[in-house]
């Protein structure tokens, strides 16, 4: 699943291509209509697919933005504000082409959910392979509750102090380090690979409980997930499967990873064990980290 890195990319080539373009038609794809008439909402959240496709007609985008693990399009008509935000889910990618056969990988062309016509002529294509994205058009973040629980930014002031202050909550002690740090009302947008990547670096063991973790280490943690995150970003997220940034462009932090998906530690050489935690596989050295 993409985290803040590989959707932070995706928001920087994304935004200068449609921000200033008008949408003039949208079309979702034959699979969100069924969905939504079995009651399952596929990509398209508590709208009918025909209502967003008719709402979304002469919207003006304004900004493109991220908020921890989503992407937000600030859009505008007849002089009103809405929000219509994204989710990548798992495999969600965007597109700006002039034709769908501009998106070379059939795999991709094959799932295209969603095109938004832009009075450009260019056309806006939202694909999902597996269909856990969503999208969801809001006159305000109330709209939507989950969207106010999100922990600050990383870089923010703030974030570290709320980070500590959310660990000493009774809910949080006595759970699994990673488990707490990949849960986005404690820091947002770190997910399985860079909380992996961070307690690696930090040599913790990903089950050990918060409590058993001093003030001071918690600080070196924070800090190191937040210059993980940054060296991810510099090197446009990490493509693990089928994330991709717009138009087909991979990542290159894949490259860079030093316990996500390894056999042997890069420190030691030992073999990786792993456990689930947190319903995620967590890879662990056994000798580095305790």
């Amino acid at each position: 699943m993409p985290e803040l890195p590989e959707v932070e990319g995706v928001v920087r080539e994304l935004a200068p291509a449609v921000e200033g373009k008008t949408v003039k038609k949208v079309e979702f794809s034959k699979t969100v209509y069924e969905s939504c008439a079995a009651g399952k909402q596929c990509i398209v959240k508590n709208l009918e697919p025909s209502f967003l496709e008719e709402a979304m007609q002469d919207m003006f985008i304004k900004k493109v933005t991220r908020r921890s693990k989503y992407i937000y399009f600030e859009v505008e008509k007849n002089h009103q504000p809405f929000l219509f935000v994204n989710h990548l889910g798992m495999t969600g990618a965007w597109f700006v082409v002039y034709s769908l056969n501009e998106i070379h990988e059939e795999k991709f062309r094959k799932h295209v959910h969603a095109v938004f016509t832009l009075d450009s002529g260019e056309l806006l294509v939202f694909s999902d392979i597996r269909r856990f994205g969503e999208m969801r058009l809001l006159t305000t973040l109330e709209d939507h509750p989950p969207l106010l629980e999100m922990a600050p930014e990383p870089f923010d002031e703030e974030a570290c102090t709320y980070f500590l202050e959310k660990c000493k909550l009774p809910k949080y002690q006595s759970k699994p380090i990673k488990e707490v740090i990949m849960d986005g009302q404690v820091i947002s947008g770190c997910g399985n690979i860079y909380a992996t990547e961070a307690l690696f670096k930090m040599g913790i063991h990903p089950a050990r409980k918060v409590s058993r973790i001093s003030k001071e280490r918690k600080i070196q943690l924070f800090e190191t997930i937040r210059d993980i995150l940054r060296e991810s970003i510099e090197n446009g997220g990490s493509t693990i499967s089928d994330y991709r940034n717009i138009n087909g462009e991979a990542g290159g932090m894949q490259h860079r990873l030093k316990m996500y998906g390894k056999k042997q530690c890069s420190a030691c050489g030992s073999n990786t064990k792993s456990m689930t935690i947190g319903g995620r596989t967590s890879v662990y050295c056994p000798q580095c980290q305790h």
